[in-house]
């Protein structure tokens, strides 16, 4: 009952090819392929074995891993985002889990994600457009007890806030990891002090722990405002990312102006 698909689209090989269709036919033939694919979206939906227990919602595993230091574009994220696997049963979940590398023992930037299943792991997703999350970075060697102690209680349903919880995300970077958790509503104070306080109980956190509440809105225009500073041709012209150091002061000369670009804290959230 579990489905393996890696994949993130059907892959569409049929002949489109028309000499003289009509416009009615080529409408036909268009609503008759969204048919077909949403009966096969239907038919991927898991379902419980027998004598498992099922879970209050089904669960999607992805895996994403990129190169450091430059962001990434809506488009290129979507690619590089892959799905590991869905499940509807505690069972199922194990299944996956027991098989799965524990984050303390991923390299380079790698990140795990666990959302419902029909969410995809984006800001612009339906789900999570007018959401936010909840974000506590971590120090080496605790993200593989952190993780496993927060989708325990996602998938126990502990948070007690409804439909809101999207999903969650584990981080793994350089100099320390970053565990996160997302829900549907960032303007829902109630609903976002109350995970606040949950996900500090389930990860047994010190009481001076530093979370960070950031809205999904902010994340987009931050990554924006970063893709054009580095798509900028002061950026362009620079061999930046071939160069060991993590922290660079360049300059680029325009006339008697000297314009100074300060690289490591754009990096900072990477």
């Amino acid at each position: 009952c579990i489905s393996l698909d890696c994949s993130l689209k059907d892959d569409d090989s049929g002949d489109h090819d028309q000499d003289q269709g009509s416009p009615k036919d080529g409408e036909k033939e268009k609503n008759e392929d969204e048919e077909k694919e949403q009966n096969t979206s239907k038919k991927k939906m898991v379902v419980p074995g027998a004598g498992e227990h099922p879970l209050q919602y089904n669960y999607t595993f992805w895996y994403s891993r990129r190169t450091p230091g430059r962001p990434a574009s809506t488009q290129s994220y979507e690619q590089n985002i892959k799905q590991i696997g869905s499940f509807a049963s505690v069972e199922q979940f194990w299944r996956f889990y027991s098989h799965m590398i524990r984050p303390g023992d991923l390299t380079g930037h790698s990140d795990f994600h666990l959302f419902k299943e029909g969410i995809k792991p984006m800001w612009e997703d339906d789900a999570n457009k007018m959401g936010g999350k909840w974000i506590i970075r971590l120090r080496k060697g605790l993200a593989s007890r952190c993780w496993e102690n927060l989708i325990l209680a996602m998938l126990g349903e502990q948070f007690m806030v409804g439909e809101e919880i999207c999903g969650a995300v584990v981080s793994v970077r350089f100099q320390e990891d970053i565990i996160s958790i997302w829900n549907k509503t960032a303007s829902d104070q109630a609903t976002t002090a109350r995970i606040r306080d949950t996900l500090r109980r389930v990860l047994n956190l010190p009481p001076n722990t530093i979370m960070e509440y950031k809205t999904h809105t902010d994340s987009i225009k931050y990554v924006c405002l970063l893709l054009f500073l580095f798509s900028s041709p002061a950026f362009l012209s620079l061999q930046l990312f071939h160069k060991p150091a993590c922290s660079h002061t360049f300059s680029n000369q325009r006339g008697n102006e000297r314009v100074h670009l300060h690289v490591a804290f754009l990096m900072a959230c990477f």
